[in-house]
């Protein structure tokens, strides 16, 4: 389809948008299991949440645009949690694991971030009120959840994670845990 508006881009994005968040749904619940921080656990369960009703508010822009969330597979997305899935599969150190978790959250974070300020100064441009005040409170979440994740790897899991390191290449199995990574 060849768009020639900036509505038909703008609901080209939510879409892919939504597809994203939906994606999103999928992967949060692996990236639980697999992280051992609590408090990372815990930031994780509370963005599945997030990220439920931020689906709902698109479905309801949807709605009054009367058009269809589906349609769109967003491959950016699917390109950032795969790479996070692979590093859940190459069994890193705990505290490892969890630092790099952390920065596949923000990888993805900082695309929805992207998308959303891009949505939200489209629905102003066309109009669009009660939708750019929706896509700014999704947009106010997933900035603060980034925010939360960079305070969560400064203040305590990226520093597990280098004296974590330590103490393998203290003990002699660091130079045979880099080369199984």
């Amino acid at each position: 389809m060849e768009m020639e508006s900036l509505k038909e881009l703008y609901v080209d994005e939510l879409k892919d948008l939504w597809s994203a968040e939906a994606q999103i749904t999928k992967a949060l619940p692996k990236m639980i299991k697999a992280a051992t921080h609590p408090k990372l656990k815990k930031a994780f369960n509370t963005h599945l949440k997030q990220t439920e009703r931020q689906i709902k508010r698109l479905e309801r822009i949807f709605k009054e645009l009367d058009e269809s969330p589906r349609g769109k597979k967003c491959v950016g997305m699917e390109g950032l949690l795969k790479e996070g899935a692979e590093l859940i599969k190459e069994r890193p150190q705990a505290d490892v694991l969890d630092a790099g978790l952390i920065a596949a959250a923000q990888h993805v974070e900082h695309y929805e971030i992207a998308g959303y300020g891009c949505v939200r100064t489209w629905a102003r441009q066309l109009g669009e009120e009660r939708h750019a005040e929706l896509l700014q409170e999704t947009l106010d979440e997933e900035e603060m959840t980034d925010k939360l994740l960079t305070d969560l790897a400064e203040s305590s899991i990226n520093i597990d994670a280098e004296s974590g390191t330590e103490d393998d290449e203290m003990a002699g199995v660091g130079s045979a845990r880099e080369g199984s990574m």
